[in-house]
C-alpha cells in the first residue's frame, strides 16, 4: 500500500477544503491555539512512518488521554472495574449532567467526562503516584521520554472546570467516588493536559494495533482480551454523541480530543493520528474526521 501518496493526495485535498469549525474556547488556553495547524502522522505495524504537515507539533490532546488511563485501570482493577462505570455510547455530549443523574451516578462509559472522571478515582486509590505513573505509562509505549504535562493548560482547565465540579460532586453524594473530588480533578486535569504530537500519538496507539505488544521489542503490555476491549469501546463511544457517524464514515476504532487530534487504527496494520484545531458541532475535529475518513477510502480498508 502506497501510504505516502495517499496521505499526500489528503494533505492536497484538505488545503483546499474550507472548515465551519471553531477551535475550542470553552478552555481559554486552548483557545490562543493557531486554527491553522495540520498535521497526519501514520505508523504500521512493520514499523513504516509515513506523514505530512505539522505532525511534529505539540498540542493538549485532552479526551485522547482516557484510553491511556482507561487502559491502565482496566489492567490493575480488572472487570471489577465495570461495576462503577458502563460501557455503552452515551449519545448525549461528553460533559452532559442529565444523563447522569438518570443512571443512578454510574457513567455510561469510560470516555464521557464523568466516566474518566470515575476512571481517575480509581487510579488515585491503586497507584502510588498516579501523575507519575501515568506519565511514565504513555512515555513507555510512546518510546519517548520527552512527553510532558503542560501545567498552563491544566490550571486553565481547574479554573474554568465548574460542570465538572457539578459532576464529580454528583457522584460522589452516590458513593461512586472515593477519593476526595479536588484530588481527583486535580490529576484528571492534568491527564488531559498530556502535551503531544501525532507521532508521540501515533506511535503510542501502535500497542492497540499490535496486539498489546511495544513494536520495538514485542513486549506484551496487554493481553489480547483487554485489547479487544478497548478497542470496542474505542469503536462505539470514542466519539461522544458522534460515533456512529464516525463508524460510517471512517470504519476504524478511534478517539478524539477537542484540542484538534483523533487517533484511529486499523488492528494488525496501523495506527494514524491527525490533528486540526477547529471543531464541529460535536467537538471533534472537522478536518481530521475528514482526513481519516479519505483514508480509509482510497485505502479501501476498514474493520468492516
Amino acid at each position: 500500500m502506497d501510504y505516502q501518496g495517499i496521505l499526500n493526495i489528503i494533505e492536497k485535498q484538505l488545503e483546499y477544503t474550507k472548515t465551519k469549525g471553531n477551535v475550542a474556547n470553552y478552555i481559554p488556553e486552548l483557545a490562543k491555539v493557531n486554527p491553522n495547524h495540520l498535521g497526519m502522522f501514520l505508523k504500521c505495524t512493520n514499523g513504516d512512518e509515513f506523514y505530512f504537515g505539522d505532525y511534529q507539533v505539540n498540542f493538549s490532546i485532552q479526551s485522547i488521554s482516557k484510553v491511556y488511563t482507561l487502559a491502565l485501570a482496566k489492567e490493575i482493577i480488572g472487570d471489577d472495574l465495570w461495576k462503577r462505570v458502563g460501557v455503552e455510547p452515551s449519545g448525549n455530549p461528553f460533559n452532559s449532567l442529565t444523563q447522569l443523574e438518570s443512571e443512578n451516578g454510574i457513567p455510561r462509559n469510560p470516555f464521557i467526562n464523568a466516566g474518566s472522571i470515575v476512571i481517575a478515582d480509581c487510579l488515585l486509590s491503586t497507584l502510588e503516584n498516579p501523575k507519575a505513573d501515568l506519565l511514565r505509562f504513555v512515555r513507555k509505549i510512546a518510546d519517548d521520554n520527552q512527553i510532558e504535562y503542560d501545567n498552563k493548560v491544566a490550571f486553565s482547565e481547574k479554573k474554568h472546570g465548574y460542570r465538572n465540579v457539578a459532576l464529580i460532586n454528583y457522584m460522589k453524594s452516590l458513593d461512586n467516588i472515593d477519593n476526595d473530588p479536588e484530588d481527583v480533578l486535580d490529576f484528571y486535569y492534568d491527564q488531559c493536559s498530556l502535551s503531544m504530537n501525532c507521532k508521540q500519538l501515533a506511535k503510542s496507539f501502535i500497542l492497540f494495533a499490535n496486539e498489546g505488544k511495544l513494536l520495538n521489542n514485542q513486549d506484551r503490555v496487554f493481553n489480547t482480551q483487554s485489547v479487544k476491549r478497548i478497542n470496542a469501546i474505542m469503536q462505539t463511544c470514542g466519539f461522544y454523541d458522534e460515533a456512529g457517524e464516525f463508524s460510517y464514515r471512517v470504519g476504524l476504532p478511534g478517539k478524539s480530543g477537542v484540542g484538534g487530534g483523533i487517533v484511529a487504527l486499523h488492528p494488525k496494520h496501523y495506527s494514524v493520528a491527525v490533528w486540526s484545531p477547529p471543531l464541529n458541532k460535536k467537538g471533534n475535529s472537522e478536518l481530521g474526521m475528514k482526513a481519516l475518513e479519505e483514508l480509509t477510502s482510497l485505502t479501501g480498508l476498514s474493520i468492516f
